[in-house]
């Protein structure tokens, strides 16, 4: 058990991935506070925004793998392919899903606006990414890795 812990806390290329989320997120942060000139923590825990941490996690994780095991490595394949999914997802399905919810939720203020009696409730409209999002993620990662590792 405490040689499992030991080992995970020893994984490097895992940590890097991670750290480079963080590193993302922390930017998205700084991004929000030039644009709107006020601090919004929230912007820590949501998704979508500039850069994405989800491309920034899963290309670092890609790179780290690539660079300890080997570019012809199994283990790269499959973290390039666990990569190209969870972008893809984040660029096309969730970004899809949030351009539904804005269109959803213009047809429910218009309802309302013509005083009908049910709760109004809104849904999440950012949800996923531009494809600058995760290209910008994406480069963010790479060169995180690229350092770290």
């Amino acid at each position: 058990m405490m040689d499992g812990l030991r080992e995970l806390l020893a994984n490097h290329v895992l940590w890097v991935a991670f750290a480079a989320s963080a590193i993302a997120q922390m930017l998205k942060l700084l991004i929000d506070i030039a644009k709107h000139r006020k601090l919004n923590f929230r912007v820590l825990v949501e998704t979508g925004g500039m850069p994405s941490s989800h491309s920034a996690l899963v290309t670092a994780l890609a790179t780290g793998v690539g660079l300890q095991r080997g570019w012809d490595s199994i283990e790269f394949a499959i973290a390039v392919v666990f990569a190209c999914i969870v972008m893809y997802d984040a660029a096309g399905v969730r970004q899809a899903a949030g351009k539904q919810a804005r269109i959803l939720n213009q047809i429910v203020d218009e309802f309302f606006q013509e005083g009908h009696e049910l709760a109004e409730a809104h849904l999440k409209e950012l949800l996923g990414h531009t494809p600058i999002q995760v290209i910008v993620g994406s480069a963010l990662g790479v060169a995180i890795a690229w350092l770290a590792v």
